[in-house]
């Protein structure tokens, strides 16, 4: 009774206390109401007299680009064209209205960037391979990248002899081991083992045959045999003699380069000038990525920047030497104009890659803002590119070399501007000081810079390769400054140098150079904890950590401290996602699981690209090559099991003697047969399964697994093979060693890796 009179005495106090706690509460949330909308509204005058809103314009139009993507089917044209249309008149007639106006001009951009989207799906759009097929192939070689031990080629296909015409590929990417006698634009015949442009090897991962879909590659594989150059049927168009002959004279310069220097580090020369990196080896790769300097033999940003600057600086120099031309020309903007034109012909005889591409606009617009009188580096500048970019090519916003350039500039653009708003004017003082303070300024910018890349890029590099480089703030640092002064500069004058045949002694001093960066490439890399992988984790994560970058760089009021939160948000969720137990190669012919241990163990002879993508997709570093990732596995002549935490088994079941005992005891089947309709399994995961849905994952809950799948069972995309029941014929015994696992672990892996930067 004295608790219950205690407890009405409380409630008593509590009901007199609270009309008065609630009106002082009122009183106050209506003052910080009001100090809160002032505050928005000096903070949104900030934005649009610096004219901080037109950079969102690239924003909505990527977000529509995404929309097209999250879309199902194929999306029509009229209906996002039609949305443009609608809301770029409300634009027009509510321009004296700055919010309907702002609204109206964003919506307008997002109906566009999902319109560019349709367009540019069904202008690329040709045949892809529904099935393996090994037959006789003749067409027009367009490009060669030589590597070590053979080359790898695209083909133009004139004729596929086991394929209809309708269904053949208008172009395919194929590896040959023995490096022959035939050249770029040359027409050959060969036998050919080919496959469909394999899709993700898990759910979020890196899905190979949308990028190949959008180059125009039809089929991936390999030649076999002997390769026979043939006179054409007929002769090639101008295109393809214009690509074959650059190609040629790529090579040709990539070989001279090579072989001047000499090892790795010609290799590597040659690859940062003729964006050719079939000669690096795996080790040195590895190298240049444990040490976070990867980005320097993929011809992007970084290259583009220090050839057209130098350009512009020759040009510039030149023409100061000369009084007239100094006193009376605009100097400046002809050397901004020299360097426009020594980008665009660095960029097509790099090869035009789609990281070349998109920084060759970048470049374009920053040195045509020169012309125009306007600031060359500025967020504007960097977001007008973007819509270039984007409306040329929307998909690369799905990839992470324009995720992490524009990022990356992004950065640095905000910090300079950052900076220049603080810059104070210093007294000149005693040469020594001046020099000092140049010193300590240059130091200091360029460890600055390297941690403002890294933080802006880190995001996109974890949630699409799963590393972090811990030293890539010491490999920058130690080796940007070699690359800049030394090695660019040479690369150019030796360019310059060549057609006169005075470029070997420029070919040994950058050798010497590029051998510099690979020993400091190779301490960093050697040192403990120099690569981290990290579980994967959703687009969701990515998605918020975007935005926060967005918002921290594109706004120059206080509005840019609203980043915290989306940041905080993205972090958390990147760190409590939940890891896969349980990986499905996309045919049935492997899979990982996560045994009693609680790490993930082999099933089969997946290819060793794939794996690798399980294991780092669940923050685990070994390698295809380590036999501790098939311990407590058991395996016989129809099939491996191993046990699960719950005290079941997991079978992958590849003959179909198996099947019985299979669907009696294992928790989960797996197999690229067809399972028999009375398979007692609790989850069968067979040939149509897979067929329909691709990589597969699961978690183990206690309710029951949660499945992933790479696509849905309806979901129609041009990209999407959809196997034929014919494409592999069912056999008694389908061993998967005995299937050659080679084009698909070439082709994406090497894919991927050109992607990265």
């Amino acid at each position: 009774m004295a608790g219950r009179g205690d407890g009405s005495a409380r409630a008593t106090a509590m009901a007199g206390v609270l009309p008065l706690g609630a009106a002082l509460g009122r009183a106050r949330l209506q003052a910080q109401g009001f100090e809160w909308r002032a505050w928005l509204r000096r903070c949104c005058a900030q934005e649009i007299e610096q004219r901080r809103l037109v950079p969102w314009i690239a924003v909505a139009f990527g977000l529509g680009i995404l929309l097209y993507y999250a879309a199902d089917g194929r999306p029509s044209l009229w209906a996002p064209l039609v949305g443009a249309g609608v809301f770029g008149i409300v634009a027009i007639l509510a321009r004296a209205r700055p919010v309907g106006f702002g609204v109206a001009v964003g919506l307008t951009a997002l109906f566009g960037g999902f319109s560019a989207s349709v367009i540019r799906t069904r202008s690329v759009e040709a045949p892809i391979l529904a099935r393996t097929v090994i037959s006789p192939i003749t067409g027009f070689v367009e490009s060669i990248e030589e590597r070590p031990t053979g080359a790898r080629l695209i083909v133009r296909l004139h004729t596929l002899e086991k394929v209809a015409a309708d269904a053949r590929p208008q172009r395919v990417r194929v590896t040959v081991r023995d490096r022959q006698t035939f050249a770029p634009g040359d027409f050959i015949a060969a036998t050919a083992r080919l496959l469909s442009p394999p899709e993700a090897a898990r759910p979020g991962g890196y899905n190979f045959a949308r990028d190949a879909y959008f180059r125009g590659l039809g089929g991936v594989g390999s030649l076999v045999g002997r390769v026979i150059v043939r006179a054409p049927p007929f002769p090639p168009d101008m295109l393809l003699r214009i690509a074959a002959g650059v190609d040629a004279a790529r090579n040709a310069f990539t070989r001279r380069i090579a072989n001047t220097i000499g090892g790795q580090a010609g290799a590597v020369a040659a690859a940062l000038i003729t964006g050719k990196r079939g000669l690096i080896d795996e080790r040195t790769n590895d190298i240049l990525r444990a040490a976070g300097i990867y980005h320097i033999v993929s011809i992007s940003g970084l290259h583009m920047v220090l050839a057209a600057g130098t350009f512009l600086w020759i040009a510039r120099a030149l023409l100061a030497l000369t009084p007239g031309a100094a006193l009376l020309w605009p100097v400046k903007k002809i050397a901004a104009l020299v360097g426009m034109l020594g980008a665009i012909a660095y960029c097509v005889f790099s090869g035009s890659d789609v990281a070349t591409e998109r920084s060759l606009f970048m470049i374009l617009v920053m040195l045509g803002a020169i012309l125009v009188d306007r600031p060359a580096l500025s967020i504007r500048n960097l977001a007008l590119s973007a819509l270039i970019v984007l409306a040329r090519e929307p998909e690369t916003l799905l990839g992470p070399s324009l995720q992490m350039s524009y990022a990356a500039v992004a950065g640095l653009i905000a910090m300079a501007e950052w900076m220049r708003r603080r810059a104070h004017r210093r007294e000149p003082g005693a040469l020594i000081y001046r020099l000092s303070m140049w010193s300590a300024g240059t130091v200091i910018g360029l460890v600055t810079t390297t941690i403002v890349a890294t933080l802006a890029t880190s995001p996109f590099s974890a949630f699409h390769f799963q590393n972090l480089n811990a030293y890539g703030l010491i490999g920058n640092a130690l080796t940007l400054p070699l690359v800049s002064v030394v090695v660019m500069p040479a690369a150019v004058v030796g360019v310059l140098a060549y057609p006169f045949g005075l470029d070997g002694p420029i070919w040994h001093l950058m050798g010497v150079a590029v051998d510099g960066v690979l020993r400091v490439s190779a301490w960093v890399s050697a040192l403990s904890g120099s690569t981290v992988v990290v579980p994967a984790f959703g687009a969701g994560a990515l998605g918020f950590l975007a935005v926060a970058i967005l918002v921290l760089t594109l706004f120059v009021s206080p509005l840019r401290w609203l980043a915290v939160a989306p940041a905080l948000i993205g972090l958390w969720l990147a760190a409590t996602t939940k890891r896969f137990d349980l990986y499905v190669d996309r045919d049935g012919a492997g899979a990982a699981v996560r045994n009693t241990g609680g790490q993930l163990v082999l099933l089969g002879r997946t290819p060793a690209f794939v794996v690798e993508q399980w294991f780092k997709a669940d923050g685990d570093a070994r390698k295809h090559s380590d036999p501790a990732i098939e311990q407590g596995v058991r395996c016989d002549a129809l099939g491996c099991t191993v046990m699960i935490p719950n005290g079941r088994a997991v079978a992958l079941t590849y003959d179909r003697r198996a099947f019985e005992e299979d669907c009696r005891r294992a928790a989960i089947v797996i197999s690229r047969l067809r399972a028999p309709p009375t398979c007692g399994a609790p989850l069968v995961l067979d040939r149509a399964f897979l067929n329909l849905h691709g990589a597969t994952a699961l978690r183990f809950n206690p309710s029951g697994p949660e499945i992933a799948t790479t696509r849905g069972p309806n979901e129609a995309r041009p990209w999407l093979r959809r196997s034929e029941s014919s494409s592999r014929p069912e056999t008694q015994n389908v061993r998967p060693e005995t299937r050659s696992a080679e084009p698909q672990s070439d082709s994406v892996g090497d894919t991927l890796d050109d992607d990265a930067q």
